[in-house]
């Protein structure tokens, strides 16, 4: 049976790595994204996966948007995945509200509006998967106050509703990337990427598709016995 999968900010880097792999798996699939024209239109091309555009830090623009979804899936999401992040890194004496409110509404905020708004039906129809990104920033980074409390928020989050859905089918989990091959990591400054590859125990930067494996491995049918962990992928990392 073809599951049906929606990944949040699936346009570009880890989004569309998760994107591809449930596609290349036989999900019917589609993504969000908020607002890069160019790269959601380049991404629809190379795929054939409908990317719809919609602020998920939003409530209202996601019950519509997730609306819009199921029509395309033909039938109700059965497996979320909350991937949808910004960063505003600064440190906290410096950091204005605008910074630390768009951080939480963004990467945690659109947690609950996506999952508010799907796992009705999941209830319903005594299945779900939902896997939310978190960071191995979560446990705190100097300059991320608002970003490893969004992720850090994730995590309890994902925790209290593995023990809600249990009953109902329903899993959740979180992937907790380490460095990773993204566009954000790439834009670090050389010497400064190659202090955070040092410390890495792997000796390198994590692949795109080594999170899409983990993320497909937690959505399969057989994986219903694994709901509230945090699964690390991080090379050894930890801060």
């Amino acid at each position: 049976m073809s599951r049906r999968a929606l990944v949040t900010g699936g346009t570009r880097g880890l989004g569309a790595a998760i994107a591809k792999a449930f596609k290349a798996a036989g999900y019917k699939t589609c993504v969000t994204y908020a607002g890069n024209e160019e790269a959601a239109k380049k991404f629809e091309a190379e795929t054939g996966i409908k990317a719809f555009k919609w602020d998920v830090a939003n409530f209202n623009e996601c019950i519509e948007g997730v609306k819009k979804a199921e029509e395309y899936l033909g039938g109700n999401v059965e497996v979320l995945v909350n991937n949808a992040g910004i960063t505003r890194d600064g440190m906290m004496h410096k950091m204005p509200p605008e910074n630390w409110m768009a951080v939480i509404s963004t990467n945690l905020g659109s947690v609950y509006n996506m999952s508010r708004n799907v796992i009705e039906k999941m209830r319903e129809n005594k299945f779900g998967r939902i896997i939310s990104l978190s960071s191995v920033n979560a446990n705190g980074m100097m300059g991320q106050t608002n970003y490893a409390a969004a992720k850090a928020g994730i995590e309890g989050f994902t925790k209290s509703l593995a023990l809600e859905g249990a009953k109902s089918g329903i899993t959740a989990n979180a992937v907790a990337p380490g460095y990773m091959n993204t566009e954000m990591v790439a834009a670090v400054p050389a010497d400064a990427l190659q202090q955070i590859i040092s410390k890495v125990p792997v000796q390198r930067l994590g692949d795109v598709n080594e999170i899409a494996r983990t993320v497909l491995f937690l959505a399969d049918d057989a994986s219903g016995f694994i709901t509230g962990a945090v699964m690390p992928v991080n090379g050894g990392l930890r801060v």
